[in-house]
């Protein structure tokens, strides 16, 4: 009797219990959810525990859900029945994955975090993983690859150890192909397209078309003249131009930018003709004259000569910076060679047509030196026109080896007019003619055949120059003085000299060092 009762008590138990093994799928209900698990009943002598996190869309649980899990524990340190869902998932795909696959077959994914050299991606519930050097990756951000499902090749399988490797390389490659031959297909001379500057050189910009590099030359990029491309365009713009030719056959593409607008010298006439007054900007300035935009594409030369009538020599990069705005008048316009020659000083009278009223010949005036040449020293007089006094001007008596030897710029001097070329805008000035010349009364002082010490000044390749006394020197020819002797002789050094001519008219004294 006890026997069949306990036999009885087994069948019941086997009806309502089922047998179950740790790593087998097995499907359950949902019985409860709390904010850490959810109780799933499975059918065995227990209800089991899955972690909340396991599920997506928790959300969407609710009591009664039928659910696939996988047993990880029958009984745990507490006693409990441990399942997850999320492994049961992973192993289903798997199966179904794993069977459909090979290396070499595409396979869409939703990258899901990024990992120590990689990514791991989310393919039909299991994960892959992208390396870094196989992603087609590289500049951009984790949140914009995560916003969206790509399309990978797998590069690599294991079944056995449930191992995925995926790689998107060669995918891009082939899109990019597939987009590169569709836009070649859809070139047209003078069409628009939209692009990105993707590099620059000296010569131009390289546009990405989107999947076809195109070459902007710097010829191309503006009306107006620039010096670099880095001017028009930065690395990463995006910008509109224009299709000027294409070669499919040896993958070159034309682009043009200026093309786009309409090009400002076609009535370059009608708008400026000479003798025209405007304003315009300095846009760069030159040893020899400023560039100045006078309308968006269109710029013209003020050349250095064309500055101010008073100084036949100026230097624009003194008197300008980029930015100034002047007015000027237009005094040629060149349209097939897009040049424009502009004048500041056509603006005001020509005061060089009564130079010759204003200053008389042998007068004396003032002046300030404003600059200097190996032969001489520009003065600009009280009027504004610039004069020079030549180097042979400047002593009756000493050699000046530089203009810079007897004034200093910015220096105040008196000077006599010597001359005055109104047609060719010359003023010459003199500085020795302020005192009377010396030369009769030197013949008188040094006559031929005296002897006397004399300081050297100077020891050249033709001669020894001596100081006789202040501002008067004289010449030791090479040929009267010993040429060992003479290639001792130092700046400072005393010899004897005797006088041996006296040249008045020239303003030269000869001596001789021979005994």
């Amino acid at each position: 009797m006890k026997v069949e009762k306990l036999s009885l008590m087994q069948e019941l138990y086997n009806d309502t219990f089922r047998d179950i093994k740790e790593g087998e799928i097995v499907k359950g209900t949902v019985v409860a959810i709390n904010p850490k698990e959810v109780v799933v009943d499975i059918g065995f002598k227990s209800e089991g525990f899955v972690p909340i996190e396991e599920f997506r869309d928790v959300d969407d649980l609710e009591a009664g859900r039928e659910i696939d899990v996988l047993i990880e524990s029958i009984e745990d340190d507490e006693g409990r029945l441990v399942l997850s869902h999320q492994k049961a998932e992973k192993l289903q795909g798997w199966m179904k994955l794993g069977d459909a696959i090979t290396e070499g077959d595409n396979v869409e994914g939703r990258i899901v975090k990024q990992v120590k050299g990689g990514f791991i991606v989310d393919v039909h519930g299991i994960e892959a993983f992208l390396p870094m050097s196989l992603s087609s990756f590289k500049g951009v951000q984790t949140e914009e690859i995560m916003a969206s499902k790509y399309t990978f090749q797998v590069a690599k399988l294991n079944k056995l150890r449930r191992n995925l490797i995926l790689s998107r390389r060669e995918v891009v490659q082939k899109e990019r192909e597939v987009v590169r031959d569709r836009l070649w297909n859809e070139l047209v001379k003078g069409q628009k397209r939209k692009g990105v500057v993707k590099g620059i050189t000296d010569f131009g910009a390289f546009i990405d078309l989107g999947g076809v590099d195109g070459l902007l030359h710097i010829t191309d990029m503006s009306w107006t003249r620039i010096n670099h491309p880095s001017e028009v365009v930065s690395i990463g713009d995006k910008i509109e131009v224009l299709i000027l030719d294409f070669d499919r056959e040896h993958s070159k593409v034309s682009l043009g930018l200026k093309q786009i607008i309409e090009n400002p010298w076609s009535d370059i006439y009608e708008k400026y003709p000479t003798g025209t007054k405007t304003r315009g900007k300095v846009v760069n300035v030159m040893p020899y004259g400023v560039f100045i935009e006078i309308e968006r594409g269109i710029e013209g030369l003020l050349h250095s000569s064309e500055i101010t009538w008073q100084k036949k020599l100026v230097n624009p990069q003194e008197m300008f910076k980029v930015g100034d705005e002047v007015e000027v008048q237009i005094i040629n316009v060149d349209k097939d060679s897009k040049r424009i020659s502009l004048s500041m000083k056509q603006l005001e009278d020509n005061p060089w047509l009564e130079v010759e009223k204003q200053y008389a010949i042998g007068s004396r005036v003032k002046g300030k030196v404003r600059g200097f040449t190996d032969y001489g020293a520009f003065v600009e007089l009280e009027s504004g026109l610039e004069g020079m006094i030549h180097i042979s001007d400047m002593s009756w008596t000493k050699k000046i080896n530089h203009p810079q030897d007897v004034l200093q710029k910015s220096q105040d001097v008196e000077v006599i007019i010597l001359a005055i070329d109104a047609n060719n805008r010359k003023i010459n000035l003199g500085l020795k003619q302020l005192v009377e010349n010396p030369w009769m009364k030197i013949a008188e002082k040094y006559p031929v055949n005296m002897e006397m010490e004399a300081e050297v000044v100077l020891n050249s390749n033709f001669g020894v120059f001596v100081k006789l006394e202040d501002d008067v020197e004289a010449l030791v020819y090479s040929s009267e003085i010993d040429r060992e002797q003479a290639a001792a002789l130092k700046p400072g050094d005393k010899i004897k000299v005797k006088i041996i001519k006296v040249d008045v008219e020239q303003m030269k004294i000869g001596v001789s060092a021979r005994p």
